[in-house]
């Protein structure tokens, strides 16, 4: 970005958040930002960068997922746990062997989804719990965007679960180690990241393969642009943004590199209206970058940790990072 006003002036209109923590997840209930630390607790914070703390787990959080409205954390004290824009928590399943609760996902329905070692887990609105084994410990469980669908990402592939109904599971293989797992938002594809760096994908149709590699090091932060046009991913020294608009995603198609910097690229976050979107950086670097073209603006300068957590609230006027030492931000539009 050549105009060096514009940079200044954006990075001094970001207001410092006191979270003290480290930062592993942030989610906006409202206009509120929950920077989810790595240990017990949440923080929240206003606009104005007021903050107040919320005990919500005995030690490590592992994982968090928000609608919104809450924001559910699992911690390796074997609790699943809500929390609401009061401020206001409450135990949603306490696993049984105390196993860590690895995974976490929202329906909007009000139904959730979550993993403690080989088993996954659901809880539809209604309160109907269900329970489904895999064959090593999940690596990612993410629902679709229609009805009540469950992909449950593991060793060697994908296992696809209706809970409501007596059909068999149905299983997507691709060899090695699936993390995260992620439906396309118009339910034509599902993506994983895999422990290696790389993504595999399924066309949900006929289940035909995609790949997608070619990374230096491994996908951690996966976004859907606006409209599921593309997806946009870390891993690399510039954003990789895939495609999605044909009926054969990104099969055959390269993606769009933007953003190139000299430090690795370590959280994304896409506009929920426009095409832009926010991307972290290793060094501590946060840039907000425009899809079409690939124009920055600077929101937060290098010289810190790695940047761990990036979000937009739900209008797209609030965006909100966070840091692997603590330090956090809020920047309004």
């Amino acid at each position: 970005m050549s105009d060096q006003l514009t940079i200044a002036s954006l990075t001094d209109r970001v207001k410092s958040v006191a979270v003290s923590a480290p930062v592993s997840a942030v989610h906006f209930l409202g206009e509120r930002a929950a920077f989810v630390c790595a240990e017990e607790k949440v923080a929240m914070a206003d606009a104005a960068g007021e903050i107040s703390r919320v005990d919500v787990h005995g030690g490590a959080i592992l994982c968090t997922a928000s609608d919104g409205k809450r924001v559910v954390t699992g911690g390796d004290d074997g609790k699943l746990v809500a929390l609401n824009a009061k401020g206001e928590t409450s135990v949603l399943a306490t696993d049984a062997k105390r196993r860590w609760i690895d995974n976490v996902a929202l329906h909007p329905d009000g139904a959730f989804a979550w993993s403690a070692g080989k088993t996954a887990f659901v809880r539809s609105g209604k309160g109907e719990e269900k329970t489904f084994d895999v064959p090593s410990t999940v690596g990612g469980v993410a629902f679709a965007p229609k009805g009540l669908r469950v992909a449950v990402a593991h060793y060697n592939g994908v296992t696809l679960w209706f809970p409501n109904m007596a059909a068999k599971p149905e299983f997507l293989e691709w060899a090695g180690s699936h993390l995260a797992v992620t439906f396309s938002p118009d339910n034509k594809f599902l993506v994983t990241a895999m422990h290696e760096p790389a993504l595999h994908g399924w066309r949900l149709a006929d289940n035909r393969h995609m790949r997608m590699s070619g990374y230096p090091g491994r996908v951690r932060s996966m976004s859907w642009s606006a409209g599921g046009k593309g997806l946009a991913t870390s891993g690399a020294d510039t954003v990789i943004i895939w495609p999605f608009t044909s009926k054969d995603g990104p099969m055959g198609k390269e993606p769009a590199m933007l953003a190139p910097l000299q430090a690795r690229v370590s959280m994304v976050a896409c506009h929920p209206k426009q095409d832009i979107m926010a991307a972290g950086y290793s060094d501590g670097t946060v840039l907000i970058v425009r899809l079409e073209d690939g124009a920055e603006i600077l929101v937060r300068r290098n010289g810190s940790e790695p940047v761990s957590a990036l979000a937009w609230n739900a209008k797209g006027t609030l965006l909100a990072f966070g840091t692997e030492d603590g330090d956090a931000g809020m920047l309004e539009f």
